[in-house]
């Protein structure tokens, strides 16, 4: 038996103060966007913004269901949205924030596998890495370089070859 390790580098901020401007105002939108999240069963507001190529920001927000399985992810959201606004544009950042009365908002989230997998796509499909800035409304950030580090071992299109 041979044993592997997988490691991946990340970025580590204490505020939104020592990021640069152009990470920073992502971040801005992407905690302004949670307000308009529709999330009355969790209460766990999540926003997106997204910087594209041609200049452009766009942006996503978690939509519940009260059939769980239907609702979708701010991430998944914003994702749509470009596709189908900005058809042949890859985006440059993500960045993802979250707002709930149930926690303090002050540390950082990533997505959920679903969305994981669905950033990845995204990458594969315009062949350019998607950096995603990870932070609450307040405290620590987290910022890696591309969506693919946060799903080791995923399935893409070579699996259906």
């Amino acid at each position: 038996m041979k044993q592997s390790k997988f490691e991946f580098e990340y970025e580590v901020y204490d505020d939104i103060s020592q990021l640069s401007k152009e990470d920073a105002d992502l971040l801005i939108r992407a905690r302004g966007a949670t307000a308009n999240a529709y999330a009355p069963y969790s209460k766990f507001n999540v926003g997106a913004a997204a910087l594209l190529v041609n200049g452009e920001y766009i942006a996503g927000t978690n939509q519940e269901n009260a059939s769980y399985p239907v609702g979708i992810c701010a991430e998944r959201v914003l994702l749509g949205s470009a596709a189908t606004l900005y058809p042949d544009i890859p985006l440059i950042a993500m960045a993802i924030s979250f707002n709930t009365a149930k926690e303090k908002s002050n540390h950082p989230i990533s997505p959920c596998g679903m969305c994981r997998q669905s950033l990845l796509e995204y990458e594969t499909r315009f062949k350019k890495p998607i950096r995603v800035i990870m932070g609450g409304m307040e405290g620590k950030i987290h910022i890696v370089q591309s969506s693919r580090l946060l799903l080791p071992f995923a399935f893409t299109s070579d699996e259906l070859i």
